[in-house]
C-alpha cells in the first residue's frame, strides 16, 4: 500500500466546476496544478488502483477530468454508483460485480473508471456476498497493471481490506487552504457584492478555514440572500458554521479563548516561554529561520492550571484554539478509529495555524505499551498515527497536551520532537496563591479589592491548588449570599473566604503519592517548572541526583 502523505499539500487546491459553474481555460488558471501532473504521472505510470479520500465528490471527479484532458494519451472517464449504476448508460445498477465486469472487458484504450459507494463492501470482505468482490478486484489490478486503464476509489473514508494493501495508492484530498478560499470568493461573489477591507478580507478567509467548498458556498449564499452583500459582519457568521462543522464531526471543539495570560496567577516561567514565541508562526519568522512550534506538554495533578493554561496560549497568540476529546476517537465499528484520526488531522491541519489542546491522552493510551491487543489494536494504531504526526508535522499546529496521570504514557510520546518543552505544574508557592486570589477577585469585585486580605488568604491555602481556590471563593459568596440584612444579600469578606478555607481538604493531603510521583517524573525527564520556585527546583535536582550512578563499591 502507498500512502501519499506529501499529497495533502499538493491537493490544497481543488477545482469543482459541477459544483459551481467554474471554468479554467488553461492548466496555469488551476488552482491545482500540481497535484494534476502529478495524478498524470502514476496514470501514465500504471498504477492500477487509487484510492482517493474526500467528503466532496464534485471537487474530486472535476479534478479527474482535468487530468483525463491534459492526458497524453487522453482518457475517456466512466462513473459509476450504486443507485444510477455506470453513468454514460445506466447499466449495472447496484450491482458492483457487473462494474468490475464491465472494466475488465472494456477495450484497452486509455480510461479512467471511477467506482464510488464501495466503502461497505470493502469493510467486510469476508462476508460470503462481499468475498467474491475482493476476489474479483485482485484479479482486475492484476490484469490493469498491463494496459491503459486505471481504477479509482472514491469514499469519504478510508476502508481498505488486507488482500489490496500492497496494490493500493491512497490519496487524501483535503479542505480548501486559504489561497482556494480567497479564489472561491472571487469566483462566487461580484467586486461589487464584497465590501471587505484587507483585514475583514484576511479575517475571513481564517474563518473559512476547516470548512468545506459546499459550506463557504452555502454561508456566502445566505449573506448575499439576506442582505445582498458581503460585509465584516458576515464573519460571525462562519465562524458559526465553523464550530456547527466541528461540532458533527465528534471528535473536536472549537474553543472562544477569552483568557489572557494576565488571568493566570503564577507560572512566570512558563508565561515568559509562551511570550517570548508570540510571533513564531508568522512569516517573519519563516524568513528568519525559525521553524513552527510543536507543542508543549503541561503535567501536573487537577486544578493547577494545565487547561487553562492551553486557552491562554491560544488566545496570547491570536490562534483558534481545537479541543481534541480523544475518548470520541474511539468507535465501536472496525477502522472507524483510523478514519477518525485522519479527519482529526485533516480539519486541524485546514484551520492553522491554530492551538490543538489534547485533554487526558492518559485516559486512552494510558499503559498501551504492557497492555495486550484487547480492541484488535486499535489503540496501538490510533496511538501511532498520532504521534508519527506530531513528529512529522509541518503545518503550524501547536499541540497542547494536559494528562493528568503522565506516568502511565508510552514512552514514544515523549521522543524529542514531539514536544518543544516539558513544563511540570506544581502547586502554587505563596506569592502564586497571592496573585491568583487577585486574579479572580479583580473580575468579580474590582471596586472592593484592597478590602481583601490577600496575604493571610495566601498564607491560609498552603498546598491548595488554583481551582481550589477559585473554589473557596466561590464557596464565601455562597455563605455571604444567604445572608439578608435590610432586604439585601451581605456581600463577602475575607472572613467568608476564611471559613470557606477551613471547611476544604485539598486534593494535596489525600495525593501525596501521587504528587511525589510526579516530581520523580518530571526529574527524570527533564521537565522545567512552570513556576519561579526554587525549592522545586532543588527537589527536582535532588531526585536527579538520586537516579544517577552511585559511588563504586568494593571489599
Amino acid at each position: 500500500m502507498l500512502h501519499l502523505f506529501s499529497f495533502p499539500f499538493l491537493l490544497k487546491k481543488s477545482f469543482f466546476r459541477s459544483t459551481l459553474n467554474i471554468k479554467y481555460k488553461n492548466l496555469k488558471n488551476m488552482p491545482h496544478q500540481e497535484l494534476i501532473q502529478n495524478m498524470d504521472i502514476m496514470l501514465r505510470a500504471r498504477y492500477p488502483l487509487i484510492y482517493i479520500i474526500g467528503a466532496e465528490e464534485d471537487p474530486i471527479e472535476d479534478l479527474l477530468q482535468q487530468v483525463a484532458q491534459i492526458s497524453k494519451p487522453l482518457r475517456q472517464i466512466y462513473i459509476w454508483d450504486l443507485v444510477s449504476g455506470w453513468h454514460d448508460n445506466h447499466n449495472d445498477i447496484n450491482s458492483i460485480m457487473g462494474a468490475i465486469s464491465r472494466i475488465n472487458q472494456s477495450s484497452d484504450q486509455p480510461s479512467i473508471f471511477i467506482l464510488k459507494d464501495i466503502h461497505f463492501i470493502l469493510k467486510s470482505p469476508d462476508t460470503p456476498t462481499n468475498a467474491p468482490v475482493i476476489r474479483s478486484l485482485k484479479n482486475l489490478i492484476s490484469q490493469l497493471k498491463h494496459t491503459r486503464k486505471t481504477l479509482i476509489l472514491i469514499s469519504h473514508i478510508l476502508t481498505i481490506p488486507p488482500e489490496l494493501q500492497e496494490e493500493i495508492t491512497i490519496i487524501d484530498f483535503p479542505l480548501p487552504n486559504s489561497s482556494e478560499i480567497n479564489y472561491l470568493i472571487d469566483q462566487l461573489v461580484v467586486p461589487q457584492k464584497l465590501q471587505l477591507t484587507p483585514v475583514a478580507r484576511e479575517q475571513m478567509v481564517k474563518a473559512c478555514q476547516g470548512l468545506s467548498r459546499a459550506r463557504i458556498r452555502r454561508v456566502l449564499a445566505a449573506a448575499l440572500a439576506t442582505k445582498g452583500l458581503i460585509t465584516d459582519s458576515d464573519i460571525d457568521s462562519i465562524l458559526v458554521a465553523k464550530k456547527e462543522t466541528l461540532r458533527q464531526t465528534g471528535i473536536l471543539e472549537f474553543y472562544s479563548s477569552t483568557d489572557s495570560l494576565k488571568s493566570v496567577g503564577g507560572l512566570e516561567n512558563l508565561k515568559t516561554w509562551v511570550r517570548m514565541r508570540q510571533e513564531a508562526f508568522s512569516q517573519t519568522a519563516r524568513e528568519y529561520g525559525i521553524p513552527n512550534p510543536k507543542g508543549l506538554l503541561l503535567v501536573g495533578i487537577q486544578g493547577t492550571g494545565k487547561s487553562l493554561s492551553a486557552k491562554t496560549i491560544a488566545h496570547e497568540w491570536r490562534l483558534p484554539l481545537l479541543r481534541l476529546d480523544i475518548g470520541r476517537l474511539f468507535a465501536g465499528i472496525l477502522g472507524e478509529s483510523e478514519n477518525r484520526i485522519r479527519q482529526m488531522i485533516q480539519l486541524a491541519e485546514a484551520i492553522s495555524p491554530c492551538v490543538l489542546w489534547i485533554d487526558e491522552l492518559d485516559k486512552a493510551f494510558g499503559n498501551i505499551s504492557s497492555a495486550g491487543d484487547g480492541d484488535s489494536g486499535t489503540s496501538r494504531r490510533v496511538f501511532g498515527s498520532l504521534i508519527t504526526w506530531m513528529q512529522e508535522k509541518t503545518s503550524p499546529v501547536f499541540i497542547v497536551d494536559t494528562p493528568n496521570n503522565v506516568r502511565i504514557l508510552p514512552a514514544e510520546l515523549l521522543r524529542k520532537g514531539r514536544f518543544d518543552e516539558i513544563f511540570f505544574l506544581d502547586l502554587p508557592t505563596q506569592a502564586e496563591r497571592r496573585d491568583i486570589f487577585q486574579v479572580h477577585l479583580q473580575k468579580i469585585r474590582p471596586s472592593r479589592l484592597r478590602d481583601f486580605d490577600l496575604e493571610k488568604l495566601a498564607q491560609k491555602t498552603h498546598n491548595f491548588s488554583g481551582a481550589e481556590i477559585q473554589q473557596v471563593i466561590v464557596d464565601g459568596m455562597h455563605r455571604a449570599f444567604a445572608v439578608i440584612s435590610n432586604g439585601n444579600h451581605r456581600d463577602f469578606t475575607t472572613e467568608d473566604i476564611l471559613i470557606a478555607i477551613s471547611e476544604t481538604v485539598p486534593l494535596s493531603t489525600i495525593a501525596k503519592e501521587q504528587i511525589n510521583s510526579l516530581k520523580h517524573w518530571a526529574a527524570e525527564a527533564g521537565a522545567r517548572t512552570a513556576s519561579i520556585n526554587t525549592e522545586l527546583e532543588k527537589e527536582l535536582k535532588t531526585y536527579s541526583l538520586k537516579k544517577g550512578l552511585g559511588p563504586l563499591e568494593v571489599d
